[in-house]
């Protein structure tokens, strides 16, 4: 996509991240990063995702960066959304996972494919809401800058209503629903059902 041209589609991406060692309730364990980053690129795929396309996620470990990954390898422009600067970006959301070498290894590489580095999220003192669920909202206007009809939301999620604390994919597909029925949402209460290995 050329620079200042309006994208065919917007694809808004949120999703868990990897499950911490020890944790109850599944959600995405690491047991199942290959079946749902099949997943992600199956709902890509049925959405004719291209470069034509403009893709924005956050980039944590998990749902998000395997959806980076699956939209370069369609050549959709990826435009990765921080809350945070990238360092502390990275600290909490990237490298504190199960396997969090493999996750930085793979943020770096995506990173690396980017046409525009990280953005961040702007400070605002005179709000009080918590800063995960300020950039959802910021992903969601940038989103929706491109006119509703264009959203297209994809979302990794096991269908909780409340997640783990706010500004996560919960909150988010509230405020997409709000707004749109285009939504692709690939259950990952399925995943953790298959068992590993089955077709």
């Amino acid at each position: 996509m050329s620079i200042g041209a309006v994208p065919r589609q917007v694809l808004l991406f949120s999703g868990h991240r990897v499950d911490e060692p020890g944790r109850v309730a599944q959600r995405l364990p690491p047991s199942c990063v290959d079946a749902a980053a099949a997943a992600i690129a199956a709902a890509l795929q049925a959405l004719d995702a291209g470069p034509t396309d403009l893709a924005l996620t956050q980039g944590a470990n998990g749902g998000d960066l395997l959806f980076a990954e699956a939209c370069l390898a369609r050549r959709v422009p990826l435009q990765l959304m921080l809350p945070e600067p990238e360092e502390a970006f990275i600290a909490h959301s990237v490298a504190g996972a199960a396997g969090s070498h493999h996750w930085l290894a793979r943020y770096h590489a995506v990173r690396a494919r980017l046409a525009e580095p990280p953005r961040v999220m702007p400070a605002d003192a005179n709000t009080q809401l918590d800063p995960l669920e300020r950039c959802n909202l910021w992903l969601l206007a940038a989103a929706l800058a491109h006119g509703v009809q264009r959203l297209r939301f994809v979302c990794l999620w096991d269908g909780a209503l409340q997640g783990d604390g706010p500004g996560g994919t919960a909150h988010l597909v509230r405020e997409v629903m709000r707004r749109t029925n285009r939504i692709t949402w690939i259950d990952t209460r399925v995943l953790v059902a298959v068992p590993r290995g089955a077709p």
